[in-house]
């Protein structure tokens, strides 16, 4: 049985600017969570696909009591048709091929729309491991590889956080976001793309905020010879900021999160060929206690 409440949702005033279809008839159920310090409000026409949303909500939700939310998505199904037309926040309305489709792009939409509007964590586009007591950021865009790094890692033993966002707190710690890692298909296909548990791959997820030890910004390369370049922490932040999510909406607590980040953490950059072998590297370099820290511009070295 769900655990969310039955409830239709109304956009708090001062949020979102509703649209025509917010008041069209038709809404025949609705519920409310918290996802991150965003209240989130899903309504559908047909009442009985709510019961199948609760394995697509973000990590770390939590049922709401009041109607009230921030943002707003919809399940909607035209009767008779043969596609299910998905309408998720305010952009735009999305028509997919079946309903599973329409659930995939919904939960996409709804991570997407608390990334963008959280402002108890600042969300940097980063897959995320742990090994030793601290966490190995990876920022990347979508078709980066992260998430192909993020599964080697598991595999050689680091603990799972996120293969999507790094989520920042104002100390510059990285907070789980352990949804399953979403494989694609061969050569990067979405439409065969598999959510693979970290236990599938033998690993384990993290529960615990952790502070950075190193982020890794490497870009695949076919043959690439990992050498990487040690980065400064004003060259760190705004490599960064790049794929910080609301960089632009909160640019100065955005600014803080990844500064406390920099001026901590080791900062790595350079062309990556396997990423197995990048995984090992990574594992092997964080294990050896004896290495200091090296100066900004200097080559890493094994």
């Amino acid at each position: 049985m769900s655990s969310l409440p039955n409830l239709m949702p109304r956009l708090r005033r001062g949020s979102e600017r509703p649209r025509p279809r917010d008041r069209r008839p038709g809404w025949a159920a609705g519920t409310c969570f918290e996802a991150h310090g965003v209240r989130v409000g899903v309504r559908s026409n047909e009442g009985e696909l709510l019961a199948l949303l609760e394995p697509h909500l973000p990590p770390g939700w939590a049922p709401c009591s009041s109607d009230l939310v921030d943002q707003l998505f919809s399940l909607w199904v035209d009767p008779g048709e043969a596609e299910d037309a998905v309408e998720a926040g305010r952009a735009r309305t999305v028509r997919a091929r079946s309903l599973s489709a329409g659930l995939a792009r919904l939960e996409s939409e709804m991570r997407q729309g608390i990334a963008a509007g959280s402002r108890r964590r600042t969300f940097v586009h980063a897959g995320v491991v742990s090994h030793r007591g601290s966490a190995i950021v990876i920022p990347g865009r979508s078709r980066s590889g992260k998430t192909t790094l993020v599964a080697e890692l598991v595999k050689a033993g680091a603990v799972y956080y996120s293969d999507e966002f790094a989520l920042l707190d104002s100390r510059g710690r990285v907070h789980p976001f352990a949804k399953p890692l979403s494989v694609r298909g061969p050569s990067g296909c979405d439409r065969h793309a598999r959510k693979t548990r970290p236990e599938e791959l033998g690993g384990v997820r993290g529960e615990h905020p952790l502070p950075v030890g190193v982020v890794v910004l490497a870009v695949h390369r076919p043959g690439a010879t990992w050498s990487p370049l040690h980065l400064t922490p004003g060259e760190a932040v705004l490599e960064m900021l790049a794929h910080t999510v609301p960089a632009r909406l909160r640019p100065e607590a955005s600014l803080r999160a990844l500064e406390k980040v920099a001026s901590r953490a080791r900062v790595l950059k350079g062309d990556r060929g396997e990423a197995r072998e990048l995984a090992g590297w990574l594992l092997e370099w964080l294990d050896e206690t004896r290495i200091s820290r090296p100066a900004a511009g200097e080559r890493g070295m094994r």
